[in-house]
């Protein structure tokens, strides 16, 4: 009977259908095997995408968010240049002369009195030149506000720098006043004014020269008078 057993054994082990049953499991593991790593696998690459799909999504709608406000940037600048060159034309004034005599003008109408009025040039901007013109000016209250207030609402563009009062007595009021207005870089050239500098040094020297070229102003900016 034990010499049987062995003998059952030997022959199922030469039975190619053994070793086909064999073989045909151990494939069967390693396909399960496969299986799994590859679901695994697939599984951790589906979440990474997922998760750089979903960073890239944030990313542009950031840069959307970031680009908004230049859209339509070149039509708005387009715009913008046509409002400068609008104001240019309506505000800025063509020359020197038109700068003093109106003021001359502003200053008959309200009454004040311009006295020592002095124009010079600043450097010069990316388009314009400022012009600033120091004067005393002398009247009552209501003559005074009234020049200023023309000043501030003229047609051509005058800027208040500042104000100082300069004394009183009884109703009559002397200030300080630095006016600017802006010339084109040709017409600032043609003027012919001094610079704040030259300004500066020839009133230092005591020479008067700074005001040597401004005889027409400084006369004419005496509206009261």
């Amino acid at each position: 009977m034990s010499d049987e057993v062995p003998s059952v054994w030997r022959e199922r082990l030469r039975s190619p259908l053994t070793w086909h049953y064999a073989g045909f499991a151990v494939l069967l593991l390693v396909v399960i095997g496969l299986g799994i790593r590859v679901g695994l696998d697939w599984k951790a690459t589906n979440g990474h995408s997922n998760d750089v799909l979903a960073s890239k999504v944030v990313e542009l709608k950031a840069m959307e968010l970031q680009t908004a406000p230049l859209r339509g940037l070149d039509a708005r600048v387009e715009d913008t240049r046509k409002a400068m060159r609008a104001f240019y034309d309506k505000r800025i004034p063509p020359d020197y002369s038109t700068i003093s005599g109106r003021i001359s003008e502003l200053g008959v109408a309200s009454g004040v009195r311009l006295t020592r009025v002095q124009y010079t040039q600043g450097k010069a901007g990316p388009d314009l030149t400022e012009i600033t013109m120091e004067a005393g000016l002398s009247g009552d209250y209501t003559q005074i506000m009234r020049f200023i207030n023309s000043l501030e609402r003229d047609q051509t563009f005058f800027l208040i720098r500042s104000m100082a009062l300069a004394g009183q007595q009884g109703g009559q009021v002397n200030l300080r006043l630095q006016v600017s207005t802006w010339l084109r870089h040709a017409d600032a050239e043609a003027s012919g004014l001094p610079t704040a500098g030259q300004a500066g040094t020839a009133a230092a020297d005591g020479t008067g020269q700074a005001g040597a070229g401004l005889g027409g102003a400084t006369s004419g900016g005496r509206g009261g008078e």
